[in-house]
């Protein structure tokens, strides 16, 4: 038995093969987020247009969340390594194009492609990590560090981003992708070896382009009417992307092998569970991009200043993702959860104390309390989803999951970034679109100057109001939905026999 064990347990050749993938898994929550702090530079640079800007901002994320379910089935019946090793190519070349992109429409482009490779890595690099580690333990240690990995490198992007553009241009930030990527190329063949599925399923090639194009209409609907109000062009757009994503929801019904077995969400906790994984990037993602902006643009700091300002919500983050396991076993998987939603609403109320005259320490606290929120979530989210459901479908809930948090980044900026920029429309000075355009503008006067910061701190306030609100909702919601765990069963049958 002892013997079987040793045989059972990983080799030094597993762990390197670990941390080969985990860069890639780095690389694709970077990218989800490094353009942040990058976005006043970027303005000045190529002039995007207001919802041109948000286009080049959460492209990225609505490729990848619209393309993992899809790959993750291509990869079950072509390889995982082989997908993994086309996926880190596409990834590459949409990097280097990205950093030289002259236009706009050009980084639209590439930070498409970008995603396109994005969308392979995370769940082939799940399947082949599982596939290194065979003790049961050792796998668990194993995926609890990928999504440990995965959520610092939401977190570090931004940082890295501001790092980097303090010494170099705005398209080193996605330089900085190559080397890893090169350095993967060359390991991978040797560390990993290849994992599919005997019966995978085939791919609906109707569903993915349901799927991807609702998606995409249905945002660039809500995005013109932030940038240039309501008009027939823009309901009729949003209406089609609707009616689309409503034929994608139907069809994957009638499907053998659907790409999104929606039947999993008639239970109530892996919905509170997918939820949150969507909510916590909503969030996230819209009050690190609005913030960003006001470090830099409202306040007046540099590109550094405002990258140092974040890290001590980092360091929180990374230390709530290690000590997860901890506090759950203390205090219940429930309490856990229901308190990383109410840390995450409480924070971002903290940012509505933000003025144009100062805010840098109110920042600093709004990320440092909800950051204990955001580490909770991104260790119990993918957990919570794979345990509500049977072990057959486990596959398929810990992919929707990981779906949750790329749609969520990418949903955070649409939507909320779309509803500050709709405030700054309404109550700014007509100048321009976005506040960044308003002050490259020349000739400004004072009060002009006065009149966009202020209307974009407003705009900032209501966005970051509604994430609040939302996140308050869902967790009286998992209060409610959510069944107690042992510990919390535990205390309770306590208190009953000392009363």
């Amino acid at each position: 038995m002892t013997a079987n064990l040793v045989q059972q347990r990983a080799d030094r050749r597993a762990w390197l093969g670990l941390t080969i993938v985990l860069c890639l898994v780095a690389l694709v929550a970077m990218d989800g987020s490094v353009l942040y702090l990058a976005m006043p530079s970027i303005t000045s640079a190529i002039t995007p247009s207001t919802d041109q800007a948000l286009w080049i901002l959460d492209i990225y994320g609505f490729v990848v969340a619209s393309f993992l379910i899809t790959f993750g089935t291509v990869g079950d019946r072509y390889g995982r390594l082989r997908l993994l090793v086309i996926g880190s190519i596409v990834f590459g070349v949409g990097s280097v194009g990205a950093a030289f992109s002259t236009t706009p429409e050009m980084l639209i482009a590439f930070r498409a492609l970008m995603g396109l490779g994005g969308a392979t890595l995370l769940p082939s690099g799940l399947a082949i990590i599982s596939n290194l580690f065979h003790d049961a333990k050792q796998r668990a240690q194993a995926i609890g560090i990928f999504a440990a990995t995965f959520a610092a490198g939401f977190v570090v992007g931004p940082i890295l981003g501001g790092v980097l553009l303090n010494h170099y241009s705005w398209g080193s930030v996605f330089l900085i992708n190559i080397p890893i990527v090169v350095l993967f190329l060359a390991f991978a063949p040797v560390l990993l070896r290849e994992v599919r599925t005997s019966n995978p399923g085939r791919v609906d090639a109707l569903s993915v382009a349901l799927s991807s194009v609702g998606i995409l209409l249905a945002v660039y609907s809500v995005k013109s009417a932030a940038a240039h109000g309501f008009s027939l062009t823009q309901a009729v757009t949003g209406v089609l992307g609707i009616a689309t994503l409503w034929w994608f929801v139907s069809r994957q019904r009638t499907l053998e092998y659907p790409l999104v077995d929606f039947k999993l969400f008639h239970d109530r906790v892996f919905t509170i569970a997918i939820l949150t994984g969507t909510v916590t990037l909503v969030a996230w993602s819209a009050a690190s991009y609005l913030t960003g902006v006001y470090l830099q643009s409202v306040l007046g700091y540099g590109i550094l200043t405002a990258a140092m300002a974040a890290l001590p919500g980092a360091f929180v983050l990374t230390g709530a993702c290690i000590g997860a396991n901890v506090v759950v076993e203390r205090v219940g998987k429930k309490t856990a959860f229901v308190a990383s939603l109410f840390f995450m609403a409480v924070g971002l109320l903290i940012l509505l104390l933000t003025s144009v005259t100062g805010g840098v320490w109110v920042f600093i606290a709004s990320t440092v309390v909800a950051s204990v929120g955001y580490g909770f979530s991104f260790s119990l989210v993918a957990e919570t989803a794979v345990a509500a459901v049977p072990m057959e479908r486990a596959g398929s809930a810990g992919a929707l999951a990981e779906m949750s948090n790329e749609l969520g980044n990418a949903l955070g900026i649409s939507l909320l970034g779309s509803l500050a920029a709709v405030c700054f429309r309404l109550l700014g000075p007509d100048v321009a679109g976005t506040l960044d355009e308003t002050l490259d503008t020349p000739g400004l006067a004072a009060g002009t100057i006065a009149d966009a910061e202020q209307a974009f701190v407003t705009g900032m306030h209501v966005a970051i109001g509604v994430a609040s609100l939302i996140l308050f909702t869902l967790g009286f919601l998992a209060l409610r939905w959510l069944p107690r765990s042992a510990p919390e069963e535990a205390r309770e049958t306590e208190g009953a026999e000392a009363v």
